[in-house]
C-alpha cells in the first residue's frame, strides 16, 4: 500500500510540473528555433543603459545578438565560461556572442559604468 501511494505522490508531482512547463510564455526559448539568434537591444545614454538588469531567457547553445546603441564606444564583459569582452562603436553596433553552453545564469554588464545589463538565463 505505501509503494502505490508512493507512486502515486511520485506521478502526481511529475503532473503538476509538466503542467507547468506547458505555459506559452512569448519569451520562451522553445517559443522560437535554437539555430534563430536571440536579440537583446542595449542602449547606453549617458551613465544609463537600458534594459538595466532584467532577465532574458535564451536556449543552450543559441545565438546571441546584442543591437547596441551608445552615445559613446564602450565594452561589454559577459561572465560566460569562457568570458567574453566585447567593444562597441559610438552609433549602432551588433555584437555577436558565443553561444553558452551550459545552463544557468550570465550577467552581461559594463564595467565602466558598474551595471548589469542583462542576466541570461540559460536553459
Amino acid at each position: 500500500m505505501r509503494r502505490i501511494l508512493a507512486t502515486l505522490a511520485v506521478l502526481s508531482c511529475l503532473l503538476v510540473t509538466t503542467a507547468a512547463c506547458g505555459g506559452s510564455d512569448s519569451s520562451s526559448p522553445s517559443d522560437s528555433s535554437p539555430d534563430q539568434p536571440k536579440v537583446i537591444d542595449v542602449t547606453f545614454n549617458g551613465d544609463s543603459v537600458t534594459p538595466n538588469g532584467d532577465r532574458v531567457e535564451v536556449g543552450v547553445g543559441q545565438p546571441i545578438e546584442l543591437k547596441v546603441t551608445a552615445d559613446a564606444p564602450g565594452e561589454i564583459h559577459v561572465h560566460s565560461s569562457p568570458e567574453q569582452e566585447l567593444a562597441y562603436d559610438k552609433g549602432q553596433s551588433t555584437l555577436d556572442l558565443k553561444p553558452i553552453q551550459q545552463p544557468g545564469i550570465v550577467e552581461v554588464e559594463s564595467h565602466a559604468l558598474e551595471k548589469t545589463i542583462v542576466q541570461l538565463e540559460v536553459r
